[in-house]
């Protein structure tokens, strides 16, 4: 389970099985766990329009929604539960993370490993995620 990550699918269910991609079927994503007990997790849709201000803090009120809508990062500490693990969120761009600890299921099968997140409200549903992620090489 140590190593880096590089997400290769990410899909959300609803509870009559209807599937949905919150930033697209070409979502972006790395997740690291470290030997240390840490790991982080940035994910993010792959169509990102730019600001138009090269200033860091800039940018419209619009295009600071559409970024915080299509991008979601944190991390923290991790432990592995039998077929969970079970991420401590220290940091969260989504403020309401910070200090909750996050279970997902998993399973390996050689450089692949599955997070299942249970049950979460996205845009207004409550749905279940899926996310399939591959070892970086290396790592």
């Amino acid at each position: 389970m140590v190593g880096s990550w590089k997400l290769v699918s990410f899909e959300m269910r609803n509870v009559k099985g209807k599937i949905s991609y919150p930033w697209g079927k070409d979502t972006l994503g790395y997740l690291m766990y470290n030997a240390d007990g840490y790991m982080s997790v940035t994910v993010m849709s792959s169509n990102r329009l730019k600001f138009s201000s090269a200033d860091v803090k800039g940018g419209t009120t619009e295009e600071k929604v559409a970024t915080a809508d299509t991008y979601v990062s944190y991390c923290g500490t991790y432990k592995i539960q039998q077929d969970t693990v079970i991420h401590h969120i220290e940091l969260s761009f989504f403020p309401n993370w910070i200090g909750v600890d996050q279970k997902r299921m998993l399973s390996i099968e050689g450089d692949r490993l599955s997070l299942i997140i249970p049950p979460i409200t996205v845009a207004g549903v409550e749905q279940t995620g899926y996310l399939i992620w591959e070892r970086v090489n290396g790592s």
